[in-house]
Order: structure tokens, then C-alpha cells, then sequence
């Protein structure tokens, strides 16, 4: 089982694929990622020699922005903006969408399951 960027990527997966469950690495960053070190699109992790392994490791490090460090980001400007108190920042501390979406109905995934309101029924 290979490691890059601290995460096991799966051995029996082609390269391509198996990059994507890095953290900040998506199907288009693991093609360009493989062009740059010449990696055959049907080549399966098992099959990566130790130095392709290690070029996979050196062009990420030099090029792309992945795991902690990109949590760490995003996590930062998520924080800047609620300590702004910007409209985004306030839509983030409260739980709701941030992006425009409708909450009168569906927003579920933000605002968690629905709470029943007592002496609502009819």
C-alpha cells in the first residue's frame, strides 16, 4: 500500500483513481498529476515502481495544496469570515446555507432534522 501526502492509497485501484482519495486531489489534479510524471492512464498502484512513487510524492509536495495544510486553509477562511460578521460569516455561525439556497422548506443537510414545534397541530 503506497502513502502520499499521509493518506494509503488503495493498491488494486489505477493511479488516476487512487489519487483522488487525497484530500484536495480530484479526478482533473490526478490526471495532470500523472501526465507530469508520464504514468500510463491504465497502470494500477501495485504495478508504480518506488521512484515513480517518489515523483507522485515530490510533484504533489511542490505543486498542490492537500490535506491538513488545505483544511487548515479553508478552515481559516471560514473563520474570517464569521469573525467579520459578514453575511456569509453569519449564514456559516448559524448553521444555514451560505450560498442563496432556499430554507423554507429542504436545507435539511444544514440545519439538521426537523424539530417538532409543540401545539402545531391543527
Amino acid at each position: 500500500m503506497a502513502r502520499i501526502a499521509g493518506v494509503n492509497i488503495p493498491t488494486n485501484k489505477r493511479v488516476e483513481v487512487a489519487l483522488t482519495y487525497i484530500h484536495g486531489i480530484g479526478d482533473t489534479f490526478a490526471r495532470q498529476i500523472c501526465e507530469k510524471v508520464s504514468i500510463p492512464r491504465e497502470r494500477r498502484v501495485s504495478q508504480l515502481t518506488e521512484s515513480e512513487v517518489s515523483q507522485i510524492r515530490e510533484v504533489i509536495d511542490r505543486d498542490y495544496m492537500v490535506e491538513g495544510d488545505l483544511r487548515r486553509e479553508v478552515a481559516m477562511n471560514i473563520k474570517r469570515l464569521m469573525d467579520l460578521g459578514c453575511y456569509r460569516g453569519l449564514r456559516h455561525r448559524r448553521g444555514l446555507p451560505v450560498r442563496g439556497q432556499r430554507t423554507h422548506t429542504n436545507a435539511r443537510t444544514r440545519k439538521g432534522p426537523a424539530k417538532p414545534i409543540a401545539g402545531k397541530k391543527k
